[in-house]
């Protein structure tokens, strides 16, 4: 086999639809876009969710519920979960800086420790919130707690 010899497989390639050449290619006068009309015009773009006149689906479907745009979210971490990534990622303080820096959270992401769980070392915690519990068990195991902004 030589380069000039090759040849797609056969099927693969399908000849080009060559519209608006004239009456007896089948494909001339109207050029295969139906008769008048926007969709049979140059420049014709449909508008989003428009489905032919009927009801569109964001229009049929109810709307229920409320987005708060006020609302904070928060990544939260457990004091169960505390012991794991000091013993892991042997960090001690945990602060949006160590916590970024070993994939746990985002660079964006507001962290909130939560009760669930115990604590078993003395940690310092540098977070943007902390539930009361927390707190308690926190400064019990001898650690401390700063709020940031």
């Amino acid at each position: 086999m030589k380069l000039h010899e090759l040849r797609p497989a056969k099927g693969a390639t399908h000849k080009e639809k060559r519209i608006g050449r004239g009456e007896a290619s089948g494909k001339g006068g109207t050029s295969t876009k139906g008769n008048k009309g926007g969709q049979s015009r140059a420049g014709y773009k449909s508008k989003m969710g428009f489905e032919g006149g009927q009801m569109p689906i964001q229009r049929r479907i109810p709307k229920r519920g409320f987005k708060n745009i006020n609302r904070v979210e928060f990544k939260v971490i457990n004091l169960g979960q505390i012991d794991h990534y000091a013993e892991k990622y042997s960090i001690t303080e945990f602060n949006h800086e160590n916590l970024y820096i070993n994939g746990l959270i985002s660079r964006n992401d507001n962290i909130k420790i939560l009760g669930v769980g115990e604590l078993k070392g003395k940690f310092v915690f540098k977070v943007n919130a902390v539930s009361a519990n927390a707190k308690t068990a926190i400064e019990a195991a001898g650690g401390s707690v700063e709020i940031v902004k």
